[in-house]
């Protein structure tokens, strides 16, 4: 069966491999060249109970040419137990007493195909996962269109691993390893990829490549030889990729590369003052890993250490980052102020989670956005930027740090849970062929040096670093004198230096690109959108216009400033929305300095990503008013 794409869906307890297994999945897929978006589905509720719906973890993965998002439903799912089977078929409605299954809500599509763990639906499991029934698939009302593949999973797995000299507990662990090998026999994937990879993974614990490469070629083989009376799938190829070298890579670790190109560009070591905080650890994890490259990582004691030691790195002269999510943002506030005042370069790394506190760690929301704009004491403007995909984690990263250098200011880039953890494919470039970035040094010896003397273009000052003859001066967190960096406290000082300071990053608008129109340039609606939601939006938008419907499409990366030509987009539209998953931070923004226009808006404040389909009704909505 050949198909342009694929959605796949990997489901099963916190601690089933349901990550790994969807990693290696998707990356033995970027291998064989079709185009990929991932989407990690941990569970909000980490250490809930074995067997029950908050501790059910999946893996989403979009296969194929034309790939922009994880997808909507799944062709094929995984469930390795019944609390995973009952959440993909119930979808957001999972903890609602006696819902079943629903065309559009679940998780997949009516003509998917289910490979479920036989062995995982005792009447014990289903206790847990709270059916009322001995019969989980009449009682979710999953139609008959959908193929059940019933497999004895963990059976399985104890014959193939009986003499390899495991304990039981190891043993159920590997069968995240079956289920791979059945879905490699089902999308006719080598297993000799995966077992270069695993070989790759557990190098540091070589006892345990033996039996994974054993019990992942049994669940392929189990596939081939009994058939199991479904047709194996084709997944087409991309015909738009360029010449180079791809790999599939997760945004975090894409944000990280940004970083590590932009030092080597600029010629500057980077520093990373740092935190760990779910879902940004791995930013700092990935940089730990290339010390070889100048990369130098602090793991702070707290947020606040940890951006604090980022501005004494800037001070020094280096490249200077500092990771977080919202959370940490927070708590970043004070010091990020304090970057603001002393005008150094500094780039703070938020990748954004939902809800406030610790709200929903694991679960993806554009909820730091006015944060990012507003949310320090006094005038404190920032740049603020936003990745639109995984793989452009890397560009917006190199962005920001040269936003940061050539402007002398704090930038702050927004990423979110769904691009950090999310992989797509993403082409290598050539550091040679990125954009220069030019930081405006101070000269040894100047004898007009002044700390805060500008350039007259962009308003920022010279970075006189440490150490440089006869460039001594002092940098604290006291207001200013404009040009000789005195101390201050002049009324009209003050005014003046937040006067410039604003206008700093107003100016920033003449070095970024006028904001660009996708679709029907002459539709009667404009889509507005920023960050992480650009695929499902794209997608949405491009199957309006091949409806007949005339729909434009603007996504903005720069949000402060905002491109140059943003009223002129905007007065063109008789109907503009704004969708964002938060609840309005973006079009609040927009209103406020445009409030001359109208916008709807669309939200979504569930820690999911949009799905194309609650977008085309959306948009069909307004444009039926």
């Amino acid at each position: 069966m050949q198909k342009q794409h694929v959605v796949v869906r990997f489901c099963g307890d916190s601690g089933d491999g349901m990550q790994l297994t969807g990693t290696m999945f998707a990356s033995l897929s970027a291998i064989l060249g079709n185009e990929i978006s991932t989407l990690p589905d941990f569970p909000a509720e980490i250490r809930a109970p074995q067997g029950t719906l908050g501790g059910v973890s999946g893996f989403q993965v979009q296969l194929g040419s034309g790939v922009y998002t994880p997808g909507d439903q799944a062709d094929v799912i995984v469930a390795m137990n019944a609390a995973a089977l009952k959440v993909c078929a119930l979808g957001s409605k999972f903890n609602q007493a006696g819902a079943q299954w629903e065309e559009g809500e679940s998780m997949f599509k009516r003509d998917a195909v289910i490979i479920v763990d036989t062995d995982s639906l005792s009447a014990k499991d289903l206790e847990k996962a709270l059916y009322t029934t001995d019969n989980p698939f009449t009682e979710l009302g999953i139609p008959e269109s959908v193929q059940i593949i019933p497999v004895a999973l963990t059976a399985l797995t104890k014959e193939s691993l009986k003499d390899m000299g495991l304990d039981n507990k190891s043993i159920l662990k590997s069968r995240n390893m079956f289920a791979l090998g059945l879905v490699c026999w089902l999308f006719n994937r080598p297993v000799d990829k995966a077992v270069a990879f695993l070989e790759s993974k557990f190098q540091k614990k070589p006892q345990l490549i033996a039996p994974n490469v054993k019990v992942l070629t049994d669940g392929f083989n189990y596939g081939q030889n009994l058939a199991l009376n479904v047709q194996t799938m084709n997944v087409e190829k991309s015909t738009e990729l360029l010449k180079g070298t791809y790999t599939s890579i997760a945004g975090n670790k894409a944000t990280a590369w940004g970083l590590i190109a932009a030092a080597e560009k600029c010629g500057k070591r980077l520093f990373l003052g740092s935190y760990p905080i779910t879902p940004a650890t791995e930013v700092m994890i990935e940089l730990a890993k290339h010390k070889a490259l100048g990369a130098r990582v602090f793991q702070a004691e707290d947020e606040i250490a940890g951006i604090c030691s980022a501005i004494g790195a800037s001070y020094a002269g280096a490249l200077a980052c500092t990771s977080t999510s919202g959370p940490g943002l927070s708590l970043k506030s004070e010091a990020l102020g304090l970057a603001v005042m002393t005008e150094l370069p500094l780039v703070v790394v938020d990748v954004q989670r939902g809800g406030p506190s610790t709200g929903l760690p694991t679960k993806t929301e554009q909820s730091d956005l006015a944060q990012a704009l507003f949310g320090r004491n006094g005038e404190a403007p920032c740049i603020v930027v936003a990745a639109s995909s995984s793989a452009d984690c890397f560009y917006w990263a190199y962005m920001a740090a040269k936003l940061a250098l050539e402007h002398m200011t704090p930038t702050i880039l927004l990423t979110d849970g769904y691009l950090g953890n999310g992989s797509q494919l993403f082409r290598i470039p050539k550091v040679a062929d990125l954009p220069e970035i030019k930081p405006r040094f101070a000269k040894e010896n100047d004898p007009n040096y002044q700390p805060y003397r500008r350039d007259e273009a962009t308003l920022a000052r010279e970075w006189a670093i440490p150490g440089m003859a006869g460039l001594r001066h002092r940098v604290g967190g006291l207001e200013k004198e404009n040009g000789k960096g005195n101390l201050s406290t002049d009324p009209e000082n003050h005014a003046n230096m937040v006067y410039l300071r604003q206008e700093k990053v107003n100016r920033v608008a003449n070095y970024i690109p006028e904001q660009k129109v996708q679709g029907n340039p002459d539709g009667d609606l404009l889509v507005i959108g920023w960050g992480g939601t650009s695929g499902a939006l794209k997608l949405a938008v491009d199957e309006m216009n091949k409806e007949g419907k005339k729909v434009a499409y603007a996504h903005f990366n720069f949000i402060s400033p905002l491109p140059k030509n943003t009223e002129e987009i905007l007065k063109k539209y008789k109907k503009i929305v704004v969708c964002e998953l938060n609840n309005g931070q973006f079009v609040n923004y927009l209103r406020m300095n445009f409030p001359q226009y109208h916008m709807h808006q669309y939200n979504k404040i569930m820690g999911l990503p949009f799905e194309v389909g609650e977008l085309k009704e959306k948009f069909n909505e307004i444009l039926g008013e």
